[in-house]
C-alpha cells in the first residue's frame, strides 16, 4: 500500500491553508478551539472521496458551516483538500508521488443541483516522477480525461453527479491501475474518534466468530479481533504486556470461540471471576478497544485517532503512548490530542513528531510549519 507523505487542506473550516507533511508518527496537541480536529475531519473527508461520500458528509456538517469563516480572496468560497502518496518499497523510476485533489463549492445557479448541494468542482490525480508530473485523471465540471493502462489520455464517458468524485465512481482496475491503487489505499485507511462505551457500546457485544484482522472504526467486531489473536495466531505477548502495564494484576480472558467471540478481564482483586465486556468501566473498556485498533493482526496502511485519551486516567498515558508507538512500527498513525501527558509520554520514546497546534488570526496553524510545508530542521 502507499503511504501518505503530505496534507494540505485549505477553505475548510478554521484550515485557511495548511500544507504539512506527514511522517511514520504524527501527534498534535493544543488547547480547545484551536482546530486539531478539524485537521483531523479534512484528512477524513479525503477518504470519504474514494468511498464516494464527499459531497453526502460535507452536505450532513452544512457547507455553510464547513467553508472558511474568515475573510478571503474575491470568488466562490470553495474547500480544497489533497493528499501526496508514494511505494515505500518502489525503487528507482517507480519511486514517484501520486497527488490527489480535490475541490469543492456550491452549485453554480444553472446547475442542476439543489442549492446547498456540495459540488466537485475539480479533482485530480498525477503521478511525479522526479522528472516530470503527469495527469493520470483529470475532471473539470462533466468532463472527465483519464490515462489508460498503456499511458494513453483518453475521454471518459460516465455518469457522474456533480456531487460524486471520480475517485469513487472510475472502477476498472485492470485499465486504471494507479487509480486504482490510490483509491484501494485511502479505502483501508481507519479513523477512530467513535470508540463509545455507553451501554449500548459495540465494544460491549459478542460478534460472529470469524478471523478477523483489523478493527472496524466503531470497534464492533473487537472480540473477534481479539479472538484472531489468541487462537489464530496465537500470539498476545503484546497484548497482554500492555494489559499489564495498563491493569496491574489484570488479565484478558478471550475463551475460543463458537458462534460467536466474546472476551472478559480478570483482576487481581477477584482473581475467580471474569468480568464481561458489559461490566466494565468506560476506562478500561475504551483501553481495550484502543488496543484492539492498534494491535490487531493486521494493521491498516495509515490510522488516524482522535483524543484516543477520553475517559482515561492519567495514569494510563505511558500504557496508551507505548500502545501508538508500537502501531507506528507497522502503519502510520496520525493522533490529535488534548493530553499533554499523553504527547510527553510518545516524544520520550523518540517516536515521530510532536507538533503543537495553535492560532494564528483565527486560522489553525502548527508551530515551526513554514508556509510551503516544512518544519524548520526537518528534511
Amino acid at each position: 500500500m502507499l503511504r501518505l507523505r503530505e496534507f494540505s487542506a485549505s477553505g475548510y473550516r478554521s484550515l485557511r491553508k495548511i500544507v504539512c507533511p506527514v511522517s511514520e508518527l504524527e501527534v498534535f496537541v493544543g488547547g480547545n478551539g484551536v482546530g486539531k480536529t478539524n485537521l483531523y475531519r479534512a484528512l477524513e473527508l479525503v477518504r470519504a472521496a474514494a468511498t464516494n461520500t464527499l459531497g453526502l458528509e460535507l452536505a450532513q456538517e452544512g457547507m455553510e458551516a464547513a467553508f472558511w469563516a474568515g475573510a478571503r480572496r474575491s470568488g466562490p468560497a470553495r474547500i480544497e483538500l489533497e493528499a501526496s502518496l508514494s511505494d515505500p518499497q518502489a525503487r528507482g523510476a517507480a519511486r514517484g508521488v501520486y497527488r490527489y485533489h480535490v475541490a469543492i463549492g456550491f452549485p453554480a445557479p444553472t446547475a442542476a443541483a439543489f442549492a446547498a448541494e456540495p459540488q466537485i468542482k475539480e479533482e485530480w490525480l498525477s503521478y511525479d516522477n522526479g522528472e516530470r508530473q503527469v495527469r493520470l485523471v483529470d475532471r473539470r465540471g462533466p468532463s472527465v480525461m483519464a490515462r489508460d493502462e498503456a499511458g494513453r489520455p483518453i475521454e471518459i464517458d460516465i455518469d457522474l453527479l456533480g456531487s460524486e468524485t471520480v475517485l469513487g465512481r472510475l472502477e476498472d482496475p485492470s485499465r486504471f491501475p494507479m487509480l486504482d491503487m490510490v483509491r484501494r489505499t485511502l479505502l483501508e485507511w481507519r479513523f477512530y474518534h467513535d470508540l463509545r462505551t455507553d451501554a449500548g457500546s459495540p465494544l460491549r457485544r459478542p460478534c460472529p466468530a470469524v478471523a478477523t484482522p483489523t478493527l472496524a472504526s466503531d470497534g464492533a467486531n473487537l472480540a473477534a479481533v481479539f479472538a484472531t489473536l489468541a487462537h489464530i495466531r496465537e500470539d498476545t505477548h503484546d497484548l497482554d504486556a500492555v494489559i499489564a502495564a495498563a491493569f496491574p494484576g489484570a488479565r484478558l480472558v478471550v475463551p475460543r470461540p463458537e458462534r460467536v467471540a466474546t472476551f472478559g478481564m480478570v483482576f487481581s482483586e477477584f482473581p475467580q471471576r471474569v468480568f464481561e465486556p458489559e461490566e466494565l468501566s468506560d476506562g478500561t473498556l475504551r483501553f481495550l478497544g484502543l488496543a484492539g485498533a492498534l494491535l490487531a493482526y493486521r494493521l491498516p496502511p495509515f490510522i488516524a485517532l482522535n483524543e484516543p485519551e477520553a475517559s482515561l486516567h492519567p495514569d494510563l498515558m505511558a500504557p496508551l503512548a507505548q500502545l501508538v508507538t508500537q502501531a507506528a512500527e507497522r502503519s502510520q498513525v496520525w493522533l490529535v490530542t488534548h493530553s499533554q501527558p499523553l504527547a510527553d509520554a510518545i516524544a520520550a520514546t523518540g517516536a515521530g513528531k510532536v507538533r503543537t497546534v495553535t492560532k494564528q488570526d483565527g486560522a489553525t496553524w502548527i508551530e515551526g510549519l513554514s508556509l510551503i510545508g516544512q518544519f524548520a530542521g526537518e528534511d
